[in-house]
């Protein structure tokens, strides 16, 4: 796995996007709107910063949090008669490899380290992968507290008395406004792509080499069942952790060290069985 990052443009450009949206939504939008002395524009403005907070919190950790590694000591055991799923190139019938880091791939990595996400400069794999989950989920729940919070203030009716400083708040509130939409579908939808991955206990790869499976199974009059689907239930433990209390809490709680993960075929489920290295994006 790759160590994690350092910090670029595009973290730059997501902690300045962050900033403006929480500075325009608590001071201007709900200040106009609600007013921070009343009761309910302090309590619009206390969640949204706790909100806020989470978000951020998140999202160093993900920076931080190595994603996992690959031991290098670690190789297949063709010999386990436990374990029935051993990926080989396609090219060929050799165990997957990687000769830059010397270490043989793990059967769901797509590389001895999985994907990179530029967001956060650093990969997501087995040990961050909640984290960056928990994030995406705190993200989309704030864009859309924000969207609420920014439309409210938009058609509120200033009274005359304070018209002089309306038209540079509605500037901030246009602006935020815009850069609101497009980050708020852009989230919405990884979330709810996630969300489908997790449900089917797929990674982004295996999900796409799932449908041309599926499509090469009915071909041969077969039905495709993804080995490492264990039922939404477990599905979800696998990744948020068997706490239920701590779904939401940016603590590594998943199941598994990174290199055994159960699969369908194990029997019964609690056996462990050679798996590896969930590669997210």
């Amino acid at each position: 796995m790759g160590r994690p990052g350092y910090l670029t443009l595009p973290i730059f450009s997501a902690l300045a996007a962050i900033g403006y949206v929480y500075y325009t939504t608590v001071f201007v939008a709900v200040a106009r709107w609600l007013g921070l002395a009343t009761a309910a524009g302090a309590a619009n403005a206390a969640a949204f910063t706790a909100l806020a907070a989470a978000c951020l919190a998140t999202y160093a950790i993900a920076l931080c949090r190595d994603p996992g590694r690959v031991p290098p000591s670690f190789a297949p055991d063709i010999e386990d008669a436990k374990s029935p799923l051993h990926e080989i190139k396609r090219k060929g019938a050799d165990l997957r490899y990687c000769q830059k880091c010397g270490h043989y791939k793990p059967p769901r990595a797509h590389h001895c380290r999985d994907h990179h996400c530029i967001w956060i400069n650093n990969c997501v794999g087995h040990e961050n992968y909640k984290i960056f989950f928990i994030f995406v989920l705190y993200a989309v729940t704030a864009c859309f507290y924000a969207m609420i919070l920014i439309i409210g203030s938009a058609t509120y009716s200033v009274p005359v008395d304070e018209q002089s400083s309306n038209d540079s708040s509605r500037t901030s509130i246009i602006i935020c406004g815009i850069i609101l939409c497009p980050l708020t579908l852009a989230l919405t939808m990884l979330f709810g792509w996630h969300i489908c991955l997790i449900l089917q206990n797929k990674t982004t790869i295996e999900y796409y080499e799932g449908v041309r499976a599926m499509w090469l199974a009915e071909k041969g009059g077969n039905i495709y069942h993804h080995p490492y689907h264990l039922g939404v239930y477990e599905n979800l433990i696998s990744v948020l952790g068997p706490n239920i209390f701590c779904w939401l809490c940016p603590v590594s709680t998943n199941t598994g060290n990174g290199l055994r993960f159960r699969t369908s075929h194990d029997i019964p489920l609690s056996t462990p069985l050679i798996t590896d290295n969930l590669s997210r994006s």
